[in-house]
């Protein structure tokens, strides 16, 4: 069998284990919205955030490297583009999400919002037409983007005159990324921060962008890792690639890290009543641990490993670091979403069936996409030395 049927068997086991963990994960969550609907949305909310910001965080990143550019990019660019064509899927997957969003819905426990209380602004804001308008508006961007971003990087492959695309999807990335941040920042405050709408934090939409970036980079360093002995992969990627891409990831926990503390200072030391019951509510009990497992393994162990050059260059132990930075990402959800319903039991088995169904249903569609392209854009002349990038 030659390389390419051999990478399209790969593909196709990978698929098709993907669907079979993503349908039982699904068909779980489904008896678990008979028996207890209220608990489906609020699990289903996390689990769908999970995958949606890899995707747009996919999308984020192939702009950001039409505008930066960088050796960085040539191996995963098609991976990248491949994550942000599942956004379609995520519509489709996103409808139990669209059923319970609106925070007038029994799932967000209205008799806690204190709606009399709220302003005027924040009732019109956060009422049902309103509310979904901005959620049309922000699909509708997201999928825009993706499409044309997607369009013109495979007319690169077929023009002669390459060069001239590239200047157009930087000219796009541009623009792109400013849309990318505000809809990314908006959503983030519709769909997570209005479930207690009496508090706010100024940051919180960037928190969720650089989130998203972080998880749709280790993402694509685990499918790369993945992909590295298939052709034609195996013959452009290098441990430097790698180091790259590692030294991008710890860049990103950085970030986040930064933000998170940022935040947490800025309440603290303002002190105020309505500011700081978001973190008194997540620093008691079992969320203290949960808290604390953060700080120690979505900051303070990749943070460290990052630093060494060995374990950026080893693929498979990048992969592994990537891999939990992942987990915790959800963690990280979970520990943001989950106490905002009050009288919610602290862990249910949905919050593992759920990310489950919606992960393996987008990984498939993501293999879907992937092995429908080439797997390099060869024909970028930025690429030209991408192949012979030193190990």
């Amino acid at each position: 069998m030659n390389s390419n049927g051999s990478l399209r068997l790969e593909f196709d086991r990978a698929q098709q284990r993907a669907l079979v963990v993503g349908g039982i994960g699904l068909v779980a969550c489904l008896i678990g919205a008979l028996m207890n609907p209220r608990q489906f949305f609020q699990s289903y909310l996390v689990g769908y955030l999970l995958w949606l910001g890899i995707a747009l965080g996919c999308v984020a990143l192939v702009m950001l490297h039409h505008l930066v550019g960088g050796n960085w990019g040539f191996v995963i660019r098609r991976l990248l583009e491949s994550g942000a064509r599942t956004l379609p899927i995520l519509v489709v997957l996103g409808i139990p999400f669209a059923i319970g969003l609106s925070p007038s819905h029994a799932w967000a426990r209205p008799e806690l919002l204190k709606w009399d209380a709220m302003s005027p602004f924040k009732r019109i804001y956060l009422g049902d037409t309103f509310f979904y308008l901005r959620t049309a508006i922000y699909f509708g961007a997201w999928i825009a983007l993706a499409y044309v971003l997607n369009k013109w990087s495979f007319e690169q492959d077929q023009t002669d005159q390459p060069a001239r695309v590239g200047i157009r999807l930087q000219a796009l990335s541009a623009p792109g990324i400013i849309i990318y941040g505000l809809t990314v920042s908006y959503a983030a405050v519709d769909w997570v921060m209005s479930l207690e709408p009496g508090w706010f934090s100024t940051i919180y939409g960037m928190m969720f962008i650089v989130a998203q970036a972080l998880t749709a980079m280790a993402f694509v360093i685990i499918v790369l890792m993945w992909l590295s002995d298939q052709m034609p992969i195996s013959d452009v990627v290098s441990a430097s690639h790698f180091h790259d891409l590692g030294t991008l990831l710890l860049a990103f926990v950085m970030l986040w890290g930064y933000l998170l503390l940022s935040q947490y200072l800025i309440i603290w030391s303002g002190n105020l009543q309505e500011e700081i019951t978001w973190y008194m509510s997540r620093g008691n009990g079992g969320w203290a641990v949960i808290a604390s497992l953060l700080v120690v393994f979505h900051f303070f162990v990749p943070f460290f490993l990052l630093l060494s050059r060995d374990v950026k260059r080893r693929m498979r132990v990048l992969a592994a670091v990537a891999a939990g930075l992942i987990l915790m990402s959800w963690v990280d959800l979970f520990w943001i979403v989950k106490p905002s319903f009050k009288n919610a039991p602290p862990f249910h088995w949905m919050d593992v069936a759920a990310p489950v169904g919606v992960g393996g249903i987008w990984i498939a569609g993501f293999i879907w996409q992937l092995k429908g392209k080439p797997l390099l854009p060869l024909n970028d002349p930025e690429f030209a030395g991408g192949a012979g990038h030193g190990d």
